[in-house]
């Protein structure tokens, strides 16, 4: 019966490219948030990108909060040979339906340069998870290069230590022949840890896969 609830809250994703990481971090999610404590929690993240016809590469990000305050660095994720420093304040709503959220603005440089207001959130339903992060990357040096980026995860765990579910990105860290690219997720978490493998296109064009590992601290 879980499994059957989840696969039904999941399916409408599938129509609504509009949900448009992530790296959200997500995780996880890939998002990680704060709690209400003064303490220090982190969270660490590594995404390995196994493109068809294109350069492999991984994404690291950590994560740091405490109270309002949200600290986030990433690199190879707005683009290839590019890092982001991020500064957001966390906000949390709800009991049952719960929202967390943080707004937030970046700074990119690298082989881009530029700042980029964003966001991360995450929605929980019981065992039902939709969570998102995305950013506006002003180029500085290029204006034609500004672009919009988002990762967002529609997931259910019909087990405590198994999610399962749909996500979307919209990157430019490689090319695709989609705009907005599609795919499935399975992911498993043991203690503190989690494993995830995302595959995207497939039945559309040559997936991509990509095999997530992230850590609480």
């Amino acid at each position: 019966m879980k499994a059957a609830y989840c696969i039904g809250l999941a399916m409408p994703a599938l129509l609504w490219p509009g949900l448009t990481r992530g790296q959200v971090t997500n995780a996880l999610s890939s998002v990680s948030m704060a709690s209400p404590t003064n303490s220090w929690s982190f969270y660490g993240s590594l995404y390995g990108y196994i493109v068809p016809e294109s350069r492999d590469y991984v994404n690291p990000s950590l994560t740091a909060d405490r109270g309002w305050l949200h600290l986030e660095a990433r690199y190879n994720y707005e683009a290839l040979e590019t890092g982001s420093l991020w500064v957001g304040y966390n906000f949390a709503f709800g009991q049952k339906l719960v929202l967390d959220i943080a707004p937030m603005l970046g700074g990119v440089f690298g082989d881009l340069t530029g700042v980029a207001p964003g966001y991360t959130l995450s929605l929980n339903y019981k065992r039902v998870t939709l969570s998102s992060q995305g950013e506006y990357v002003f180029d500085t040096g290029d204006s034609s290069g500004n672009f919009f980026y988002t990762w967002s995860e529609l997931a259910c765990s019909p087990l405590d230590w198994l999610r399962v579910g749909l996500v979307v990105q919209r990157t430019k860290a490689y090319k695709s022949d989609l705009d907005i690219q599609r795919g499935f997720l399975a992911g498993i978490t043991y203690r503190k840890a989690d494993l995830t493998a995302y595959v995207f296109n497939l039945g559309w064009t040559d997936p991509t896969v990509v095999l997530a590992m992230g850590y609480n601290f």
